[in-house]
């Protein structure tokens, strides 16, 4: 299978590693020293004490690639507009295009079933149009990862999370295709767990419930997932944020299995306040934005997270990390 994958940075990369070393021919759209590296000296990823290098296609142009069976798209949702001029060149009649990103996807309106409550207006994940101008519905195949990685040098990404590599996928309408099942099997062969997924949209607000409230609390205090949950100062708030996260998904998606502060909680922090701390561009919008913005829609009360979306928005944008 011809496989891009799309904005090739630490989970990129990662994925890229294990699917050409599953026989499949590897594209990666990248830049700057990172391409370079990989130009000279192939892709590495290193898992514990293990190595493993390969060599990929890269370029900073997608026009250089030619077209793909299938591109995965692992760009944070702050530079997914590439998409929209970057594509065409990856493209032939059947390529799919599978969009793994965190939060609310700018396509979660296109092939809801009938049953769906009505959701708000979600222009401003796609400022103008441009993705759904360039993306017809038939193309598209939604995608939620569970995997931590970094890029430790040009060229080299680690993966953190040995044990738990998935990338969850299915159709936007959730019908179970053939190319669904010839991707997931190419996935499990390249040891990138891919269950059969019965509902994407469940599988994506199961990940937002914590990235809509743990997560921004991390970014409000500076502090791990796990210091968060153990703060003292935290245990009447994180049940209270956590009762009206669930309320907003389950009114949505009733199947969304409800999150409690009694589950687990790494010792990292989360991609948000990463961001924040590096002076990257912040997922504001689709991990605080939609999701109170879904909220309203529901006519729910959620004054905890209304407060922390205020205070997170004003956060990001006094460092120009956010101009919504």
């Amino acid at each position: 299978m011809r496989i891009c994958i799309f904005g090739a940075g630490a989970v990129g990369s990662h994925f890229a590693v294990r699917l050409a070393r599953a026989g499949h021919d590897v594209a990666c759209v990248m830049r700057g020293p990172h391409l370079d590296a990989v130009r000279a000296n192939g892709l590495t990823l290193r898992v514990g004490d293990r190595e493993f290098t390969t060599k990929v296609k890269a370029s900073a142009d997608p026009a250089d690639l030619g077209p793909q069976d299938v591109v995965i798209s692992t760009l944070k949702a702050t530079g997914i507009g590439a998409l929209a001029t970057g594509l065409a060149p990856l493209l032939h009649a059947d390529t799919a295009i599978v969009f793994a990103q965190n939060g609310i996807p700018w396509w979660y309106d296109l092939g809801l079933p009938t049953h769906h409550p009505a959701i708000p207006d979600l222009g401003f994940l796609d400022p103008g149009g441009r993705l759904r101008a360039a993306v017809p519905k038939e193309r598209i195949i939604g995608g939620v990862i569970f995997s931590s990685n970094e890029v430790i040098a040009p060229g080299v990404a680690a993966n953190l999370s040995p044990e738990r590599n998935r990338l969850l996928i299915g159709e936007c309408d959730d019908r179970q295709s053939e190319r669904i099942a010839r991707l997931r099997a190419a996935l499990n062969e390249a040891s990138i767990e891919s269950p059969e997924v019965t509902e994407i949209r469940e599988t994506m607000w199961s990940k937002l419930l914590t990235n809509m409230s743990m997560s921004v609390l991390c970014l409000l205090t500076g502090l791990t997932a796990r210091a968060v949950r153990d703060d003292p100062a935290m245990q009447e708030v994180i049940p209270r944020l956590l009762d009206e996260a669930n309320a907003v998904a389950t009114h949505y998606i009733p199947a969304v299995k409800r999150v409690t502060r009694s589950g687990p909680a790494p010792d990292h922090k989360p991609s948000i306040l990463q961001d924040f701390e590096l002076g990257r561009a912040m997922e504001i919008d689709v991990l605080v934005r939609a999701p109170a913005a879904f909220a309203r829609a529901a006519a729910l009360a959620t004054p905890m997270l209304d407060v922390m979306a205020a205070l997170a928005i004003q956060k990001a944008r006094d460092k120009g990390l956010y101009q919504g």
